[in-house]
């Protein structure tokens, strides 16, 4: 068992989802939109899915366009929704019973996160904060997260390390944490490397 909630960000191989589920991670994302790099379609979906238990399975989108939405929702089936267009989650809520995640960059002003996040906390379980680059956890990060924390849900998707892992649920008291699925080397065969070893961190002793 693991330490604290974690979901693994767009998975594409067996070897990522059956190692996390054995780990007692607590949700998996594919990626379901066709443009994305990380897509998965439904038949290699369907396979994975029949292979794992005791994970909620999320559908990750950047989908804008509600009726697609909708349609790859009743395609996929999946536990819960990720999705970054914020002025879907009313529509959303009303058209699902599932839990909805909403991911926000974190490469933006601290007042346009916190306004985001007040917004449409009414909509979501969990806000994902995820950056484009590599933004030191460190000073006025943390304490920003501190903040952040003690309103909202918030699953951190960055600068999380071996090291600092236990920290900031610790000291930083956010509610999960979102880490990064990978290629395998072949099919079946993995090197899961930083995830691995994070996850190792959170192992419950």
């Amino acid at each position: 068992m693991l330490k604290t909630v974690v979901k693994i960000s767009n998975v594409t191989n067996l070897s990522d989802a059956r190692y996390c589920a054995g780990m007692g991670v607590e949700m998996l994302g594919f990626s379901i939109d066709e443009a994305a790099e990380t897509y998965v379609d439904l038949k290699k979906f369907n396979d994975i899915r029949s292979w794992i238990a005791g994970v909620q399975i999320v559908a990750e989108t950047e989908l804008t366009e509600a009726s697609l939405l909708l349609e790859k929702i009743e395609r996929y089936q999946p536990n819960a929704i990720q999705i970054s267009n914020a002025e879907l989650l009313p529509w959303l809520k009303s058209e699902t019973a599932r839990p909805l995640i909403l991911k926000v960059e974190a490469d933006q002003d601290a007042d346009t996160i916190e306004e985001i996040m007040v917004k449409n906390a009414p909509y979501v379980t969990y806000f994902l904060l995820e950056s484009g680059s590599d933004t030191p956890l460190a000073g006025d990060w943390q304490d920003f997260l501190n903040t952040l924390s003690a309103r909202f849900s918030i699953l951190l998707g960055f600068g999380i390390t071996t090291e600092n892992a236990t920290f900031l649920l610790d000291d930083v008291n956010i509610s999960g944490i979102a880490l990064r699925g990978g290629e395998e080397i072949r099919p079946g065969y993995k090197d899961f490397g930083d995830l691995m070893n994070v996850l190792e961190a959170l192992e419950e002793e």
